[in-house]
């Protein structure tokens, strides 16, 4: 099982002994002697769960995205959700360049706790953060995950190619796909898009164990001093209906 310095970020919820409770970033056991008795375990331990776990019916916008954003003008079948400095704290700050990709007009926004957005550590934050989240009960979830290039790489400014090979760099970001662990039986295919001065690696993964879902596709690329991850995560029965149309979401991002 791969470990990496993005593990290290993994989040857990512990619970006081005061009404409060506290979030704090530990690293993954690796003392667990084999994947069968890791997951047994998982009934007992603490997962990084916040990145995972919807926001309640009260924080979510249950408004479909086709009512506030224009159609795509490459396939007017889908919108086209284009970032800016008013949609996270990370764009604000300058830590994200602005992003792309496109939705069916039927998804919904879901709000990322404050917690998860990296507004209490903006300008320099520490540990990884959710940019935005989407999601459909039919279809699926995507959402954007953003971390310091520090915790991949010394050099600054690095390129994607920089940090190493497609499979180097799943290693270290595949928890975030599947939100527990990552195994390189996992992962189906890899290949790498370049477009202008960006390169892309992009990931099929087939996660039976995975939080986020059975299938989940990824696309990460390099700029500045942040790594931005695009995942998509369905079950078997919502990839059953929409493989097509997460594949093309996963292929309309850029930064």
């Amino acid at each position: 099982m791969a470990t990496s310095p993005f593990t290290s970020s993994l989040l857990t919820l512990r619970a006081s002994s005061s009404s409060s409770s506290k979030v704090s970033f530990i690293r993954a056991s690796s003392a667990f002697p084999s994947r069968r008795e890791f997951f047994k375990g998982l009934a007992f331990q603490a997962l990084p769960l916040l990145l995972l776990t919807p926001p309640s019916p009260s924080l979510a916008r249950e408004v479909e995205v086709g009512s506030f954003l224009p159609p795509s003008p490459s396939d007017p079948s889908f919108v086209l959700f284009k970032a800016s400095p008013k949609d996270t704290p990370a764009l604000r700050a300058g830590n994200v360049q602005p992003y792309q990709f496109i939705l069916p007009p039927s998804w919904k926004q879901a709000r990322v706790a404050n917690i998860l957005s990296g507004n209490y550590c903006q300008p320099k934050c520490a540990e990884p953060w959710v940019e935005v989240k989407f999601e459909d009960e039919k279809q699926g979830k995507v959402q954007v995950v953003a971390s310091p290039l520090i915790r991949l790489t010394n050099k600054p400014n690095a390129t994607i190619e920089d940090i190493g090979s497609p499979e180097k760099v799943i290693a270290s970001l595949g928890p975030f796909v599947t939100g527990n662990t990552f195994d390189p039986d996992e992962l189906l295919e890899t290949s790498v898009e370049k477009l202008g001065d960006q390169t892309y690696y992009k990931y099929a993964l087939e996660t039976p164990y995975a939080l986020t879902g059975t299938h989940n596709l990824a696309k990460a690329t390099a700029k500045g001093n942040t790594v931005v991850l695009f995942v998509a995560s369905a079950s078997d029965k919502q990839w059953q209906a929409s493989q097509k149309t997460l594949k093309a979401m996963i292929d309309s991002f850029v930064i």
